[in-house]
């Protein structure tokens, strides 16, 4: 079994992942290889919240240049966290708004 610090890499910071905040979405990187309870346990472990359901995707690597050289990024997982209405927030995502 995986600790939940190695399920969740890190919060995803951008506009689009801020929008979800006020209907208490939150997006994180993770692990590779790990399901949706995974992934919900290791929320509801490391912040203390109820977790209503969880959404992943799988994000492409992009084509990048240096000079004469191209190669594609990493690719990696993303999950969206939904929280129950009676569950309290996400401090961290809360100072960032």
């Amino acid at each position: 079994m995986k600790l939940a610090q190695d399920i969740i890499i890190k919060p995803i910071i951008s506009e689009a992942s801020m929008m979800g905040v006020p209907q208490k979405k939150y997006t994180f990187k993770v692990a590779e290889g790990v399901n949706k309870i995974e992934i919900a346990k290791a929320v509801e472990e490391l912040f203390g919240v109820k977790v209503a359901k969880v959404n992943t995707m799988r994000v492409n690597g992009k084509l990048r240049r240096y000079g004469r050289y191209e190669g594609y990024t990493s690719s990696w997982r993303k999950a969206i966290v939904t929280l129950t209405e009676d569950s309290k927030t996400i401090e961290f995502f809360d100072g960032m708004m």
